[in-house]
């Protein structure tokens, strides 16, 4: 048992069976100053008033010394197992070349995939662990990671089997994603790769929780992502790519299979507000994408005003988004889309646990709650995490 004391500000209070935020309540949270909180078994087993503390005698104590506790970062959209580097395609960027160009040029996808090729399965284990680790230091507490690299059954599943080992590896929460459908692979015809997808499916189950689909221009098809889903059916949980490059029909379709979360949604219209209001899917948006590529940001205020949540993760994956720092998320969606702190904090917290299955679990201070906790040094609050988005701030991460 611990108990931590001498809360300046215990923040992120949500009451037991909320498990997302959606409109005008994204944009509050409960807080208490001055407060304790105990963990027992890992869970968090009460908190208060330091009117209110415990004993502390024969307890572990932690003097917080007025720092702020607040829930860990729950990323739910990472790309973060990948082999070697696309510097060179950041020169091409700075060059003027688009997203699309350096795709057309061989880049982006096709070259993950060729450097995963050469690459062994324990070496990219070991490329891969340290970028998780670092985010685990940035206060990531729960984390999804895709596949999507491989584009062949052998390189999938490699990918696959990497990110079960660093989820044994590492204290945080790992979910797992088959994204075979991120790219045609070397190789195949369109229609080739879209029924080789579906064949990999049975055995991507074996080591995945969820089946994402890039439906966008130049990529997969609202009826190729519809025959993916359709054979996922009892295997897999859909996640989908959508309105990255274009108005694609990527939320509709997904809406329509029940998936957990829509991501990207640079580009949408009230159609796609349409399809989502009244959904149990959640909109994630991803501003560090918007923000290496140049690519409009997500109208998350437009979704808040319609009465839907929003999630925010960080595309973490080296050729679109190459940092995994929420708390850089979290302030990409003050400065850029408009949204409050409060609203900014929930967006990388509850609702992006919610998007992961994962919000009964993290993602707010709940008594049973698993105590997956950032304490940071004294004077700090949600406004001042977001403002000073390039102070350290973190004094211990609790997982």
């Amino acid at each position: 048992m611990m108990i931590i004391h001498n809360i300046g500000l215990l923040t992120g209070i949500q009451p037991q069976g909320k498990l997302r935020t959606e409109g005008i309540e994204q944009g509050f949270t409960e807080s208490m100053e001055n407060a304790w909180l105990r963990i027992e078994d890992g869970r968090i087993a009460g908190f208060g008033p330091m009117s209110t503390c415990p004993s502390l005698f024969g307890e572990e104590a932690i003097d917080a010394l007025g720092g702020m506790l607040m829930p860990g970062f729950c990323d739910s959209h990472t790309h973060v197992v990948y082999a070697g580097s696309r510097d060179g395609e950041f020169l091409d960027k700075i060059k003027g070349l688009s997203y699309e160009e350096i795709a057309a040029r061989g880049g982006g996808i096709l070259n993950s995939a060729d450097l995963l090729h050469r690459t062994s399965e324990e070496e990219l284990y070991r490329e891969s662990l340290p970028r998780v680790e670092e985010m685990l230091a940035k206060g990531t507490v729960a984390l999804e990671i895709k596949s999507g690299y491989g584009l062949n059954p052998e390189d999938e599943l490699k990918m696959l089997r990497v990110i079960r080992r660093i989820g044994q590896t590492v204290p945080a929460t790992v979910k797992s994603t088959f994204l075979g459908a991120h790219a045609v692979g070397r190789g195949y015809t369109h229609e080739e790769y879209v029924q080789a997808v579906i064949r990999m499916l049975p055995e991507a189950a074996r080591l995945a929780d969820f089946v994402d689909v890039f439906c966008d221009e130049g990529f997969f098809t609202v009826e190729d992502t519809a025959r993916i889903l359709e054979a996922s059916r009892g295997l897999l949980t859909p996640k989908i790519h959508a309105n990255e490059l274009a108005v694609s029909g990527g939320v509709q379709v997904g809406v329509r299979f029940g998936a957990l979360s829509v991501d990207h949604l640079e580009r949408t219209t009230e159609a796609e507000i349409e399809a989502l209001r009244g959904s149990a899917t959640m909109p994630t948006m991803l501003p560090g994408s918007s923000f290496f590529l140049g690519l409009p940001y997500g109208k998350a205020r437009e979704f808040l005003r319609a009465g839907l949540g929003v999630a925010l993760a960080s595309d973490y994956n080296p050729g679109s988004s190459p940092s995994g720092d929420m708390r850089f998320v979290m302030a990409l969606g003050c400065i850029r889309m408009r949204l409050t702190p409060v609203e900014a904090f929930n967006a990388v917290t509850l609702n992006s646990a919610y998007a992961m299955g994962l919000s009964e679990e993290y993602g707010s201070v709940t008594v049973g709650k698993r105590a997956a906790l950032i304490l940071t040094h004294p004077g700090w609050d949600l406004t001042k995490i977001a403002y000073q988005y390039q102070t350290p701030f973190i004094r211990q991460v609790f997982l």
